[in-house]
């Protein structure tokens, strides 16, 4: 008789988590493993902004799913575009575009989250996002490019245009990425002999009332200061009202010359929720505490791409979409899909959030560890410290904490890869949010598969 089908969709923190210890704990022949990601590495996307700016390669974030020595998982290198939960099939898309069924008889879906986006005119046409690797090798080649550009120019309004960057969204990612790369220009304009630093201008722009509002009022308030201190323009309670090429006109009327819009205004779950046709809270499945979907055969989810009830919190509460919670529920899956292949009870996931970091770059932070409110180098160092703790393998802590050195010693050389230079992309582009299918696109694709049990 066939082992079990375990099939993990995702390889972000959650999934990859799950994997790894599937492969610890489940003996040779026990269940058959296969992951299906576009690329065989786990990327540590907290710290991309710094992938952005410069401070570390890209290499040094995305974890190589092969280094484990228990490595025994099939890679499939695509994405799942539906789930029929009924016949047991994912329909994935493989890089090559070719679409294939995948049956199983337990799914775990972690497929993560997207860029949240509002029916703005122009934002999918001229927005930039910080979500992928990739977004961040581009932004960081972008914001480059348009300092080579306005160098170059001898027209002043090309050039105050050029000069102007635009970050929407005041959480953690927004307000990293914006001290980031603020940090980027103000280094690579003294290499610009003729450029005037005073016409280079970063604003974050958030529609909400504070900065960071889960750091608290101090902590918020004390990013606030470090970002204003640096000249970068925070607007609160303004959003985009209109996206163009070569302008961006915010909610309040104001018009910006700027040809750098910088979107990181929340993330919802990957569109591969709505095909499973099941219960959601804000578009992540709706899962039992065991991770499991109730009512469904042997289907799991967990990280950003499922509401998680926070049971260490109480009163319906649900697990923010942070590492912390993926990589935690990535282990209680694990144990809990092998509890179920061995017929034994299956636990609740309970965690206790442990805190907040946030790196503004150089010798400013803010951080929240425990519920203890740090600035400057203490948060600075609680920050890296736990970044540096969580990446996976050796080799990955070697090149981040050489990088980190190497940067603060020798700076930026703001070097442009030339990465897609004469070809702007779109979030679709990066993303591609409109490569899933209808659930009756679904059915078709998996009225012909053969499920073996």
């Amino acid at each position: 008789m066939a082992p079990p089908r375990i099939l993990v969709v995702g390889a972000g923190f959650a999934g990859v988590e799950c994997v790894r210890r599937l492969e610890r704990r489940l003996a040779p022949g026990e269940a058959q493993i296969t992951l299906v990601t576009p690329f065989s590495y786990q990327l540590y996307l907290p710290l991309l902004p710094q992938v952005a700016s410069g401070v570390l390669t890209p290499q040094s974030v995305a974890v190589s799913l092969r280094r484990s020595r228990r490595h025994r998982t099939r890679i499939v290198p695509g994405g799942a575009i539906g789930v029929d939960t009924r016949a047991k099939v994912c329909v994935i898309r493989k890089i090559t575009d070719e679409i294939v069924n995948e049956p199983y008889d337990y799914i775990v879906l972690a497929a993560g989250s997207v860029t949240r986006t509002f029916d703005i005119p122009g934002l999918l046409d001229n927005a930039r996002g910080m979500k992928t690797l990739a977004e961040a090798a581009y932004v960081r080649d972008h914001v480059i490019a348009q300092l080579d550009l306005a160098d170059a120019s001898h027209d002043k309004a090309e050039r105050a245009s050029r000069l102007q960057f635009v970050v929407v969204g005041g959480g953690y990612a927004g307000t990293e990425t914006a001290a980031c790369l603020q940090r980027l220009t103000t280094s690579a304009v003294r290499h610009y002999p003729r450029l005037d630093a005073r016409l280079i201008k970063w604003h974050l722009i958030d529609i909400a009332p504070k900065l960071m509002p889960e750091l608290g009022d101090k902590l918020g308030q004390a990013a606030l200061e470090v970002l204003r201190k640096r000249n970068i323009e925070v607007s609160l309670g303004v959003s985009i009202a209109k996206a163009g090429p070569e302008e961006v006109t915010f909610t309040d009327g104001r018009v910006l010359p700027c040809r750098t819009l910088i979107w990181t205004a929340g993330v919802a779950a990957s569109p591969l929720i709505a095909t499973l046709g099941a219960e959601t809270v804000r578009g992540r499945l709706a899962v039992t505490p065991q991770l499991s979907l109730e009512g469904a055969d042997g289907v799991f989810s967990l990280g950003d791409a499922a509401a998680v009830p926070d049971l260490a919190k109480g009163d319906g509460a649900v697990c923010p979409p942070t590492a912390q919670h993926a990589m935690r529920q990535g282990r209680v899956l694990a144990d809990n899909l092998i509890a179920s292949l061995r017929h034994q009870p299956l636990r609740d996931y309970v965690h206790k959030d442990l805190g907040l970091v946030v790196d503004l770059g150089g010798k400013d932070a803010v951080s929240k560890p425990l519920g203890i409110e740090l600035r400057g180098l203490p948060a600075q160092a609680v920050a890296r410290g736990y970044h540096w703790s969580a990446l996976r393998t050796n080799v990955a802590k070697t090149r981040v904490a050489t990088n980190w050195m190497l940067n603060a010693v020798a700076g930026d050389d703001f070097v442009r890869t030339g990465f897609q230079s004469r070809k702007p992309a779109t979030l679709r582009d990066f993303e591609y949010t409109d490569a899933y299918l209808t659930p009756e696109q679904i059915k078709e694709h998996t009225a012909s598969a053969v499920i073996k049990h």
